[in-house]
């Protein structure tokens, strides 16, 4: 974990690092390393969302799982990839979806960083994986943490919209208080689940909608 904290989110989540499970979380990235396992992000780009993305400019939430677990895919945002990297599939879905609400042509990149700095935090569950090992990392003590994160958000923020697709997300923030953020939920964007009503879900709309009637500027969803 070699990436710092932007100050905003220290303030929170300092003590949050050095807890027991969190020093047992970086034995167990060190004693990875030391076997020569191959795991993403790169250590400067674990806490990528945390730092595009300071907590008191968070504006939307978005909730994913774990890293994308192939060469070059991952850099600290969820469903987000490097220009360069060719879009992942729940991403399209995604991409889709702003197409149809907003009238416009599907981006040719699948870089996320322009929504982080809009105030879109993009927020896996767990922020490390093994080359070619989906969920390797899970049940390491990253889950507590971004709970942690999750429940920062609800409590010390208001007026966030948060994006919940599929049951994991949902599970995840089942204690947002429905009373100070706007919850949005539907099945995951993936293509095993995407036509049961991620399609078609107006999450974006819904989104700036809410964000304008309380005050905040939209966020340009249009890449």
């Amino acid at each position: 974990m070699t990436g710092k904290l932007h100050a905003s989110w220290q303030e929170h989540l300092g003590k949050e690092l050095n807890a027991p499970y969190m020093l047992e979380l970086k034995k167990f990235l060190a004693a990875e390393l030391k076997k020569k396992k191959i795991i993403y992000p790169h250590g400067r780009d674990i806490f990528n969302a945390f730092n595009l993305t300071p907590l008191d400019q968070v504006k939307v939430v978005i909730i994913g799982q774990d890293p994308y677990h192939g060469p070059g895919q991952a850099h600290g945002l969820c469903f987000s990839v490097l220009p360069g990297v060719p879009i992942p599939p729940s991403l399209v879905n995604i991409y889709k979806e702003i197409a149809s609400e907003f009238k416009t042509t599907m981006p040719s990149h699948g870089c996320l960083v322009d929504w982080a700095r809009q105030g879109v935090l993009l927020l896996n569950t767990t922020l490390t994986v093994e080359q070619h090992q989906a969920m390797s990392h899970a049940g390491k003590g990253w889950e507590q943490f971004t709970d942690y994160v999750v429940e920062i958000l609800n409590s010390t923020r208001q007026n966030l919209v948060f994006f919940l697709w599929g049951s994991h997300a949902q599970k995840k923030a089942q204690n947002v208080d429905r009373k100070k953020h706007l919850v949005l939920t539907a099945p995951h964007p993936s293509p095993l689940s995407a036509y049961r009503g991620f399609l078609g879900c107006g999450h974006f709309q819904k989104a700036n909608q809410y964000l304008t009637d309380h005050g905040q500027t939209a966020i340009n969803w249009v890449l």
